[in-house]
């Protein structure tokens, strides 16, 4: 396309045109992406307008500075990304952004979290995406949407048949609503992500995961699942590695922050040792002790050679655990990430650690922990990597350079599927 558009310009009159003061910041961010060279504009960009930087102070987006925005964007084909987290936006603001996803044909990621989107917002960008045929990616994460916005979503997802990655995760939905969502989920077959992370359920049933499941044995297109703080037991994680055996789709499952212990693990052991899909398992914060990681490590020296990358952060693993998993390293060379750190680390394990990553066995950037020396004793110091480093936090400029610290991101990309 040979006309560059101009759109801080379009802001300026639209400010003027509406009444509103300019916000510094949106004004800023406007500016910089009219610098853009063309090839960029033609590929489409992402505006980075998160109220979170830390480096340089911003006006945080208000509903009144969103309606300006969006009447910019109305008609904009160049932008294709909006990150406006951690703003101050409410459900006055969901309305404007719900009639700016039904007018515009461009934008195809959208990450909302941690606003004050309430329920009636939820209904209003919900209600929106039934007919919207472009949103490809869209994060609510935080916006305390509860129960009710939870089943607009659930309603949206028997309409929809574009999106490919939704992230409901600290939205404060209930049983009703997940369950309606793995019902949707049944049929769906665009979806290939999820988060349904910490949802406030009062139950010790596990219905949530036995839907879930249920949905796992039919649907043949998800690749990423995410049950964090699901109150998940041993019980529902028999239902979940049941289902699995039928499905040939999942890619990566998140059972971090649950109550699972060696006995839900022996499950998980016994899938590993036939499923031939799934890549990455986060068991992080939950309970599987030494005999877990045993039956784990067993599952991976001797048969799987699929899985590339494991949490077991936290999990009250002693030496006997841990040295298992490491020596299922050295025959297993698909297992390519382990991240460790919040166990209880013995001189037998710092050094089997040690020895993988001095030998090349584990790349530095492949696991959360370093071996360092002091009075001729090999010790671990923890690193910032992880499964899900840039979850809640991405740098405030720049792209993310080393996707190897985030593995979820390097390793099963949802767009490669």
């Amino acid at each position: 396309m040979s006309v560059h558009p101009d759109l801080h310009q379009h802001y300026v009159r639209a400010c003027q045109k509406l009444g509103q003061p300019e916000n510094p910041f949106i004004a800023h961010v406007l500016q910089e992406a009219d610098k853009n060279d063309k090839i960029r504009w033609t590929k489409g960009i992402t505006l980075k307008i998160a109220g979170s930087n830390h480096l340089v102070p911003v006006q945080r987006v208000t509903d009144d500075d969103l309606q300006v925005l969006a009447s910019v964007l109305r008609n904009t084909v160049f932008v294709t990304g909006l990150d406006l987290r951690c703003n101050v936006l409410t459900d006055a603001g969901a309305k404007h952004m719900a009639t700016l996803l039904q007018e515009n044909s461009a934008l195809r990621d959208l990450n909302l979290m941690f606003n004050d989107i309430g329920t009636s917002g939820a209904e209003l960008i919900a209600r929106a995406l039934h007919r919207n045929e472009t949103l490809v990616y869209l994060r609510m994460t935080g916006n305390k949407i509860g129960n009710k916005g939870g089943m607009f979503f659930a309603s949206m997802l028997q309409i929809n048949s574009t999106l490919e990655k939704l992230d409901l995760g600290d939205c404060d939905m209930g049983t009703q609503c997940l369950i309606a969502i793995a019902t949707a989920l049944t049929q769906n077959k665009s979806v290939k992500a999820i988060n349904l992370n910490r949802p406030l359920l009062y139950s010790q049933e596990e219905e949530t995961t036995v839907h879930v499941a249920l949905m796992l044995k039919n649907n043949s297109s998800l690749v990423e699942l995410h049950l964090c703080k699901h109150e998940m037991k041993n019980f529902g994680v028999e239902r979940l590695c049941e289902a699995l055996y039928e499905n040939s789709s999942l890619r990566y499952l998140d059972l971090s922050c649950n109550k699972i212990t060696c006995d839900g693990v022996k499950f998980l052991g016994e899938l590993l040792k036939r499923n031939q899909t799934l890549e990455i398992l986060d068991l992080s914060a939950n309970r599987i002790e030494d005999d877990g990681a045993i039956y784990l490590s067993e599952a991976l020296a001797l048969y799987n050679r699929i899985l590339q990358a494991l949490s077991v952060v936290s999990n009250n693993l002693s030496g006997k655990g841990l040295v298992a998993l490491s020596d299922a390293m050295k025959t297993n060379m698909d297992l390519s990430y382990i991240y460790i750190w919040g166990n209880k680390f013995d001189e037998a394990t710092c050094m089997a650690f040690s020895e993988l990553i001095q030998t090349g066995r584990l790349k530095p950037n492949c696991t959360d922990v370093e071996p360092y020396e002091v009075d001729g004793h090999v010790h671990l110091a923890e690193l910032s990597h992880g499964l899900k480093k840039h979850y809640y936090w991405t740098p405030s400029c720049g792209e993310v350079t080393n996707k190897d610290a985030n593995a979820s991101l390097a390793i099963a990309a949802v767009s490669e599927y």
